[in-house]
């Protein structure tokens, strides 16, 4: 049976450029990019040249771009590294205060958890029922002391986009710096930090065609970045360590490619059209007009997502429940909560996340695998049965 994959918010198929373009730097560029005889140098020119494609992916200045290891690391560099100096007794105390959202990735929410263990104050914005922060929210939210505000770009169980620039505009009034989670967005579409307004941008390159285990950090010229890790001058003294040349190279191709994610909202559409028709007491959670391409999440009344995702996984689909599982326990999502879902309708919901390879005959079929699945585990739980009966 072949296997279709609509996963792509947790993770994309390694483009074949890519996956050239990594094989081929592992095998012929052995040099460590510090080192300065010839294959230093070569790596060397290859780091830079991917710099150069990310930059220009991102609308920014190459200078500007922070090899990490991935988005976890480029969002804790940036909270961790603005952040901690309101934390130095002593030393900018007054800027000790965080402002964040109660819908971000756990890789936010933990360092901010971790900042509070440290003596940070901060405050978690609620959302709407659309699954947006509210503008005024945040200009209640800012105080005198706020040193940072990191508030992410596209949510990535919903896809909803945050009004990014209104609160950029907003951090800097109140001379804050702001830090903005893009992994579900760099890459993918064409951006200009400039005009997004924001100090600090994470980028991961698993997320639209490359390797895992490589990203970015893009940093505002000027925005004074404290280092987490400490060695070598690397990365302008922002990030020690021996740069991962091969993963580094195969990031700036898969920037540099031209995959139309935007022409993805064709398909995302047909998807929701064919499964509001065919499957009754199906919602899509989030706004559906400020959102990503690729994304759909849809609750299904009656329904444990997680049954879907495995219903739909033996018919060949790869989707996925958006909950967390922890300690054996599936736990309800905190984004849908925050939205204002009950535990059961956060439970009962499915994301669908397309790329750009899926096809309308994989939609089709998709559509026909949900409705087959979700009318047998309503004919089979007893609770569905007699609310649908």
């Amino acid at each position: 049976m072949r296997h279709v994959y609509f996963d792509h918010n947790a993770t994309t198929p390694v483009a074949p450029e890519v996956l050239r373009d990594l094989t081929e730097t592992l095998v012929e560029v052995c040099g460590n990019a510090s080192s300065i005889h010839h294959f230093g140098q070569a790596a060397k020119q290859r780091l830079e040249a991917s710099r150069r494609e990310i930059a220009a992916r991102i609308g920014s200045d190459p200078k500007e771009i922070v090899f990490t290891s991935g988005g976890t690391e480029s969002d804790n560099l940036a909270i961790f590294g603005i952040a901690r100096k309101g934390l130095v007794p002593g030393v900018s105390r007054a800027r000790k205060h965080v402002v964040t959202s109660a819908i971000e990735h756990p890789a936010v929410l933990n360092a901010c958890a971790q900042l509070e263990r440290e003596g940070a104050e901060v405050t978690y914005l609620p959302v709407d029922s659309d699954g947006r922060v509210r503008v005024d929210d945040v200009k209640r939210a800012l105080r005198s002391t706020t040193g940072l505000v990191t508030i992410m770009h596209a949510n990535n169980e919903t896809g909803v986009l945050q009004p990014v620039r209104e609160i950029a505009v907003l951090a800097h009034a109140a001379g804050a710096i702001f830090h903005c989670d893009g992994v579900q967005v760099a890459g993918r579409y064409q951006l200009a930090m400039r005009d997004l307004g924001v100090d600090l941008y994470s980028i991961s390159g698993h997320k639209f065609g490359g390797p895992k285990g490589i990203g970015a950090l893009y940093v505002r010229k000027g925005t004074p970045l404290d280092p987490m890790l400490f060695g070598g001058h690397h990365e302008r003294d922002r990030r020690a360590g021996t740069e991962n040349v091969p993963g580094a190279s195969a990031l700036g191709r898969a920037a540099g490619l031209s995959a139309d994610w935007a022409a993805v909202a064709v398909l995302r559409d047909r998807l929701e059209r064919g499964i509001l028709d065919r499957v009754p007491d199906a919602v899509v959670n989030g706004s559906p007009d400020h959102r990503i391409s690729n994304t759909s999440s849809i609750r299904f009344d009656g329904v444990e997502g997680e049954a879907i995702v495995i219903a739909l996984d033996l018919r060949g689909y790869a989707v996925s429940s958006g909950s967390a599982c922890s300690s054996g326990a599936v736990e309800p999502s905190h984004v849908l909560l925050a939205m204002g879902l009950s535990p059961e309708e956060a439970r009962s919901s499915v994301r669908f996340s397309l790329g750009p390879e899926n096809t309308e005959a994989e939609v089709d079929g998709l559509i026909e695998a949900v409705e087959a699945a979700v009318t047998h585990l309503r004919r089979i739980s007893p609770t569905a049965a007699a609310e649908h009966a």
